[in-house]
């Protein structure tokens, strides 16, 4: 994997802060929840989407394309929050409830567990290929 640079790594920094602030500050209900949690994942999917591996190993290249669907997921986060706020989508009301309605949690969750997931099986497949050399 390549090596992130200082700005890189600062700017995904902040947009995982700006997501963990904006998505505790709709716990409270607060109306700008929705604007600090969606530039936080724009910097933090586009930082990572950014990243590169140019490997040969099958399992490090299956653990990238799962970021890449859980950044996916981060930015869907985002706008089914955004959505919320406000139906921009011109949904009626009984398709808003069920389609979009605090349906981001779930897909900040799945989002959230496939990072996890992906950025320790990646921390250890490189570990494992830098023994072999």
């Amino acid at each position: 994997m390549e090596q992130l640079s200082k700005w890189e790594t600062l700017l995904m920094l902040l947009g995982g802060l700006l997501m963990v602030a904006g998505s505790g500050a709709s716990l409270f209900l607060q109306s700008w929840a929705p604007y600090l949690f969606a530039p936080g994942a724009v910097l933090f999917a586009a930082v990572q989407m950014r990243q590169r591996y140019n490997g040969r190993n099958f399992v490090i290249r299956r653990l990238r394309r799962m970021v890449l669907v859980s950044d996916v997921l981060f930015l869907v986060a985002a706008l089914l929050m955004l959505a919320g706020q406000s139906n921009f989508l011109g949904l009626d009301y009984l398709s808003y409830i069920k389609y979009v309605h605090n349906n981001w949690i779930v897909v900040l969750l799945v989002a959230a567990i496939l990072q996890l997931y992906t950025s320790h099986r990646i921390a250890n497949e490189l570990e494992k290929e830098a023994k072999k050399r």
